[in-house]
């Protein structure tokens, strides 16, 4: 874990490389280190080793969560060549000027929270990659699925192959809705509407796709406005999961390590679902953006608390609380959210048998105390 760690760098020292590619060998080295392991992503049975055993779900449970993680980071790392800072801490392209003004739009800072996101998820990743090793059991490794096309706009590494497509994706909005409801919640079979009904459907860029996607300013800030929904959806997506995921662990450390990852996640979220509210209104074709701010509370940009809903059972008051975290099922359905999203569109067949078979497993696990 050593040869990962790295010190924070002065904002002022960050903003000041927007636009400098100087220290992308510096990131491609970083990440090379991080997944060097034979692509073998699934650990056979127990295996004695110096940090102690784990059970079989809560290895499966870690293996399903850092696999989530290294598809995160994927994508984090195709926004942050576009729109982020570009420095050592994180694999890096050398930025897109157009489209990080059309993101910071949303908010000036945008760059900042980018890069520190990426910076989070390539974390999250490493401490548990190393955590599975130091008991026994064998790292999560996606980089044969490193097959996808990059973007070919200005800023981007043009030919790193991923795992994840920003380019024709379908964002969820719901959770904008669901977060601020005070009658319905998901994990009471309720259905929440979609703030952003036209991204739900059909395939939209939220990176562009070449420099083409830049001429048209509309246009553009409709792809940074995607973006910026996306963001939300994916943080959210953990944030629940952790939760969700952590009534199944039997180690009380691998129950911190959840606990403590989705902390993160949480703040993640709240953070994007606060700077989506500033996607101005627009359309672009057939996608609609529109006033958040028009039609009452249920879209209301300014009210990113999550607002107290029934939860448990409708017989008890309303809590302010995450959700959902109803643990049946949810890896299989973080994983169909995220391939619903989009963001596997052009992976083989076997790419997915190997996501369900991590996801199946983590939802297999049960505590045992």
């Amino acid at each position: 874990m050593d040869e990962t760690m790295h010190q924070p760098q002065d904002l002022i020292s960050r903003r000041s490389m927007m636009f400098k590619g100087a220290a992308l060998g510096v990131g491609a080295t970083a990440v090379g280190r991080l997944l060097v392991d034979p692509p073998d992503v699934f650990a056979k049975g127990h295996t004695k080793a110096k940090g102690g055993r784990l059970t079989h779900g809560d290895a499966a449970i870690l293996r399903f969560l850092c696999a989530a993680e290294i598809i995160e980071s994927d994508l984090w790392q195709q926004y942050n060549e576009l729109a982020g800072i570009q420095d050592g801490e994180v694999p890096g392209g050398s930025g897109n000027e157009a489209y990080t003004e059309a993101v910071e739009v949303l908010d000036e800072d945008m760059n900042v929270y980018i890069h520190d996101n990426t910076d989070d998820e390539f974390s999250h990743v490493a401490f548990i990659n190393a955590y599975l090793r130091a008991h026994g059991e064998k790292p999560v490794n996606l980089d044969k699925f490193r097959t996808l096309p990059s973007s070919q706009a200005d800023g981007a590494q043009k030919n790193v192959g991923r795992l994840t497509n920003l380019m024709q994706l379908s964002v969820d909005t719901s959770f904008w809705t669901r977060y601020r409801s005070d009658t319905q919640n998901p994990d009471l079979g309720d259905t929440l509407p979609q703030a952003i009904p036209t991204l739900a459907v059909g395939q939209h860029p939220a990176i562009p796709r070449d420099n083409s996607d830049v001429n048209d300013p509309n246009h553009l800030q409709a792809i940074a406005n995607t973006a910026g929904f996306h963001f939300a959806f994916i943080e959210q997506g953990g944030t629940s999961l952790y939760a969700s995921l952590a009534q199944r662990v039997t180690s009380k450390e691998v129950l911190r390590i959840l606990l403590s990852i989705g902390g993160s996640e949480i703040m993640h979220f709240q953070t994007w679902q606060d700077k989506a509210g500033n996607a101005p209104a627009l359309t672009d074709g057939g996608l609609v953006f529109p006033d958040l701010n028009a039609d009452g509370e249920l879209t209301q940009t300014n009210l990113i608390m999550p607002e107290p809903t029934p939860f448990l059972k409708r017989k008890f008051p309303p809590v302010s609380i995450i959700r959902p975290t109803e643990t049946k099922g949810a890896a299989m359905g973080a994983a169909k959210a995220l391939t619903q999203d989009g963001l596997f569109i052009g992976q083989p067949k076997e790419f997915f048998n190997v996501v369900t078979k991590l996801a199946k497993a983590a939802d297999a696990a049960r505590p045992k105390h």
